[in-house]
């Protein structure tokens, strides 16, 4: 009997040894890239109707026509196109050498043919891909307040930094993109005559409590402007968003008379 019950467990082992292995190599199947597919794709293509350049695919790499994109790497798994480090999908309705047609983002259909014209590629050379928005220059301001016969001064420098902030959008044919911009560091100083009252640079990261998570990533400390002076001190309203989007986040900046700092949630 113990014999018995033996075999049945070898053979049930065995099964389910070829099953893990049957299905670890359909696993294997299913991920595995169409390096064909792929070499069909290399080149520059543009809209089957405007003939605008749309993208090149040069390696594993896509470059966006604009400027702005950053360039993504991409490969076609089971008919599919998968750009970026996230695998945007992208299915494909139709390729051949000097076709491609796949499914958007929205799921309308982008036709594309391959160009012919040399000068096509001269488009990327012309533009510097993954080219940083925002601007680069500080942007200085001076507010002289007057309060209870006290003069101040009220310095407030928008720095742009090196700490790149990407953002995620959709270009004219559906395709998700990534843009990069540079984050500021806003540095603020309050004066009384010529004795320094408070002093401190403002990063996006002291708002975090008054900014979601996913938006305060994606998003550039935009400014620091005076409101007004009052008893409790100095307001000012930092403004947090996401580059180009017609929303964003205020936040209350209050220095005291006395120079102490405090950020609230602005009441609308």
């Amino acid at each position: 009997m113990c014999k018995l019950k033996y075999i049945l467990c070898l053979v049930v082992s065995v099964f389910l040894s070829v099953g893990c292995k049957q299905q670890s190599a359909g696993q294997v199947e299913e991920r595995a890239e169409s390096k064909q597919a792929k070499q069909l794709l290399q080149g520059v293509w543009m809209d089957q109707e405007s003939e605008m350049v749309v993208f090149k695919m040069q390696g594993d790499t896509v470059y966006f026509s604009d400027s702005t994109s950053v360039p993504a790497y991409f490969r076609v798994i089971n008919d599919t196109l998968c750009i970026g480090d996230n695998d945007i999908k992208y299915p494909i309705v139709k390729q051949m050498p000097h076709v491609l047609w796949f499914k958007n983002a929205g799921g309308d259909v982008v036709k594309l043919v391959k160009s012919t014209d040399p000068e096509d590629a001269n488009v990327f050379k012309r533009k510097r891909h993954g080219k940083v928005l925002t601007s680069r220059q500080i942007t200085k301001t001076d507010t002289v307040v007057m309060y209870d016969k006290n003069r101040y001064h009220c310095y407030v420098a928008v720095n742009p930094s090196k700490y790149k902030v990407t953002k995620n959008s959709y270009n004219d044919d559906g395709l998700q993109v990534e843009n990069v911009y540079y984050d500021n560091i806003i540095h603020l100083s309050i004066f009384q005559g010529s004795v320094r009252v408070y002093s401190q640079d403002f990063r996006k990261q002291m708002f975090e409590k008054y900014v979601p998570k996913g938006v305060l990533e994606q998003s550039v400390l935009g400014n620091l402007e005076y409101d007004k002076v009052g008893a409790d001190g100095f307001r000012f309203l930092a403004t947090i968003g996401i580059p180009d989007d017609a929303s964003c986040y205020q936040a209350e900046v209050v220095v005291s008379l006395n120079g102490k700092m405090s950020i609230k949630q602005m009441n609308y």
